[in-house]
C-alpha cells in the first residue's frame, strides 16, 4: 500500500516495492541490514560485486514507500553532490536540497530568488546522479586495500521549487526539469515572487487560486511525463505575511490557506513555515488540519535559523511524528557544518600553518573514526574507475596503471 497523504491520492499504479527496506523505523541515520536476497548484479559493476535491488525503484515510489513505513523520513538539508553523498554514507534515508543552502553555495548570496529554476534543476540532477554513482563506487569498494563493499540505499531527494520562478507556465518547465532529473519531491510556496527565505521579513502571499493553480499544474506536469508518484509538497508562509489577499491574521491565515490547499487532493504533505521555535502553533496547526483532514501529513522545517540550543524544551523529531509529521528536515545543516568546519581549518593554518592541515588529518585517521572523504581518491570513486575501466577496456585505466606506493605515505 502506498503512501496516503490526504485520502485522496492512495495507490497511484502497481509498483512493486523494495526489498531491504528494514531501517531503525525513524528514517534517521542509522543504517539498514540488507541479506544477500536484497541484493542483485549491474552491469556497471565487475562481477562478483552488487547493489541493492532498490536502485531499479522510483525516488518517488520509494520516497513514498517510506512515508508509510516510517514514523517520519528525516532528510539533512544539503547543497551539492559531495554533502549529498555524506548523507547517504551515513545512512539517512532521504536528502533535502535546500534552496537557501544553493543561494549561498552557489551564488555566494541569500535566499531571495535570485537564481534561476534551471540552475537548481541542474544541480538536482547532478545530485541525484552523483548518489547513484556513489552507491556503485561504494558497492566495489577497494579491493587492493581490503576495503569491503559497503551497500547503501539511494535516498530520495527532495528540493525546494520555492514560489516555482514565475507564473504556472514557469512551474511547468520547473517541475518537468526536476520530474526527468530523477527529483523524487518538491515543496512549492505561496509567496509573491521574487520569494524570501520563510525567516527573513516582508513576505506577501499570492491569491490562493494562483497557489493552488501552481500545485495542479506541478502535479499534471508529473502525472504527463510518467511519474504519478511524484512526492508534491505545499507550503504556507501565512503566519508571518505581512501582506496578503486576506487580512493578515497570523496562524489563523495560516490555517485557512492550508485547509483550502487540502480541499484540492493535490499536495501529498503540506508545510507550514513558523517564525520560531515554539511548540504552541505546530501543535494547532497540525490538530486544526487533521480536524477536517484525519490523515493529513505534514512536512516540517527543524530550521537552522531558530536557536535550539537556547530552547528549554526544544521539539523532538518523535513528537513532530505524533503529531502527524511525515518529512522533517534541516534547510542549512549541511552549510553550518561546511562553514564550521572550514573556519576551524582556516584559523588553525593563520595560526599554525602547515601544522594546522596535519591536525586534520590526524583527526581524519585516527583509528575508529569513519571519516568516508579522508582518502579523496577512494571517495570519489577512483577504485571504481579503475576496475569497470578495465572491464569495458578504457585506455590507461588498471590496477597495473598505478604506482606502487607505500600506503602510510599517500591516501
Amino acid at each position: 500500500m502506498k503512501f496516503n497523504g490526504n485520502g485522496n491520492h492512495g495507490s497511484r499504479n502497481g509498483h512493486a516495492g523494495a526489498n531491504g527496506s528494514n531501517g531503525n523505523g525513524n528514517g534517521a541515520g542509522k543504517r539498514y541490514t540488507m541479506s544477500p536476497g536484497d541484493l542483485t548484479a549491474s552491469p556497471l559493476l565487475p562481477e562478483g560485486y552488487f547493489v541493492p535491488k532498490s536502485r531499479s525503484v522510483h525516488p518517488s515510489t520509494r520516497m513514498r514507500e517510506l512515508l508509510a513505513s516510517e514514523p517520519y523520513l528525516f532528510g539533512p538539508g544539503v547543497y551539492d553532490p559531495m554533502t549529498a553523498q555524506l548523507v547517504m554514507y551515513y545512512g539517512f534515508k532521504a536528502v533535502y536540497f535546500s534552496g537557501y543552502s544553493f543561494a549561498i553555495g552557489h551564488l555566494g548570496t541569500t535566499d531571495m530568488d535570485l537564481y534561476a529554476s534551471t540552475e537548481i534543476a541542474d544541480a538536482a540532477r547532478r545530485t541525484v546522479s552523483a548518489l547513484r554513482k556513489f552507491q556503485l563506487t561504494c558497492a566495489l569498494g577497494d579491493p587492493e586495500k581490503n576495503i569491503a563493499p559497503r551497500h547503501l540505499h539511494i535516498p530520495p531527494v527532495i528540493v525546494d521549487m520555492d514560489g516555482g520562478y514565475g507564473n504556472i507556465f514557469n512551474v511547468q518547465r520547473t517541475a518537468e526539469l526536476y520530474v526527468n532529473a530523477g527529483v523524487a519531491a518538491a515543496h512549492i510556496e505561496d509567496q509573491v515572487l521574487p520569494k524570501r527565505c520563510g525567516h527573513i521579513g516582508g513576505k506577501a502571499l499570492i491569491p490562493v487560486n494562483e497557489m493552488i493553480g501552481k500545485l495542479r499544474m506541478a502535479r499534471a506536469v508529473a502525472d504527463d511525463c510518467g511519474n504519478p508518484d511524484f512526492v508534491l509538497i505545499a507550503r504556507t508562509d501565512g503566519v508571518s505575511a505581512v501582506d496578503a489577499p486576506e487580512a493578515a491574521r497570523g496562524l489563523d491565515l495560516a490555517i485557512e490557506r492550508g485547509l483550502r490547499y487540502m480541499e484540492t487532493g493535490i499536495p501529498d504533505l503540506l508545510w507550514c513555515e513558523f517564525p520560531t521555535s515554539d511548540r504552541g502553533p505546530v501543535e494547532r496547526f497540525s490538530w486544526e488540519i487533521r480536524k477536517r483532514f484525519p490523515q493529513a501529513r505534514f512536512a516540517f522545517n527543524w530550521s537552522s535559523s531558530f536557536k535550539w540550543f537556547n530552547d528549554p524544551q526544544p521539539i523532538t523529531f518523535r513528537e513532530l511524528g505524533e503529531m502527524g509529521v511525515g518529512f522533517i528536515f534541516i534547510t542549512l545543516g549541511a552549510q553550518h557544518a561546511t562553514a564550521h568546519g572550514l573556519s576551524v581549518l582556516l584559523q588553525a593554518m593563520a595560526q599554525r600553518e602547515e601544522q594546522g592541515y596535519i591536525e586534520l588529518q590526524r583527526k581524519e585517521w585516527e583509528q575508529g573514526t569513519d571519516f568516508p572523504s579522508k582518502s579523496h581518491h577512494h571517495f570519489s570513486g577512483v577504485p571504481y574507475h579503475h576496475g569497470v575501466g578495465k572491464m569495458y577496456d578504457a585506455a590507461r585505466l588498471g590496477r597495473e596503471f598505478c604506482e606502487e606506493l607505500p600506503e602510510e605515505k599517500v591516501v
